[in-house]
């Protein structure tokens, strides 16, 4: 059978816009909302968790370029720590459901979450290192604190009480002078 890349589109745009305004979006309502009937969206899908797991994977590995994209553009890991919230930070609309989809016992998924933390972990041990951060403070505390600081922007976009510049800032003030030394701002 050969997929035709833009009903599958079709079904993965779908689902990802109304999974952010309801999470418990049906398939059929999916499939109604992607222009297809119910019976195309299970050749792509068998199961509305395959297609949650499908999500999931396209969200962290975009999440992912665009991470390293702001990152690049750092000259130290401090940097690059406050350019990646303020690259992740906008992309709430497209990510929120990841907090609301239950495809953490996926196992693809989980061994995606566990490269990024142990990313994030490294990254934040090279801030420490440079001076950036504060050496006494855990890396699995200040991991921990940068994913709970990016959910909890994600949660001031959606409802609406801050623009996505706003939301960044607040993050990495919070991260910053929270874990920080105090001389990089």
């Amino acid at each position: 059978m050969k997929i035709r890349l833009q009903t599958q589109s079709a079904i993965i745009e779908a689902a990802f816009q109304l999974f952010k305004s309801n999470p418990n979006a049906s398939v059929a309502e999916i499939a109604e909302f992607a222009g297809v009937g119910r019976a195309t969206l299970h050749r792509y899908f068998p199961s509305r968790d395959d297609l949650a797991i499908e999500l999931a994977l396209i969200a962290i590995k975009e999440l992912d370029e665009a991470a390293e994209a702001a990152a690049h553009k750092a000259a130290s890991h401090t940097e690059a720590i406050k350019l990646m919230l303020f690259a992740l930070i906008p992309l709430a609309d497209r990510y929120w459901f990841l907090i609301n989809q239950s495809v953490d016992d996926d196992p693809g998924v989980q061994q995606q979450y566990k490269r990024q933390a142990q990313e994030t972990a490294q990254m934040i041990e090279h801030a420490k290192r440079e001076g950036g951060l504060n050496p006494l403070l855990p890396t699995a505390w200040l991991c921990e604190v940068f994913d709970g600081l990016l959910f909890a922007a994600w949660e001031m976009i959606r409802k609406e009480n801050a623009t996505a510049k706003q939301a960044s800032e607040l993050a990495w003030n919070s991260f910053i002078n929270g874990a920080g030394t105090h001389d990089e701002q």
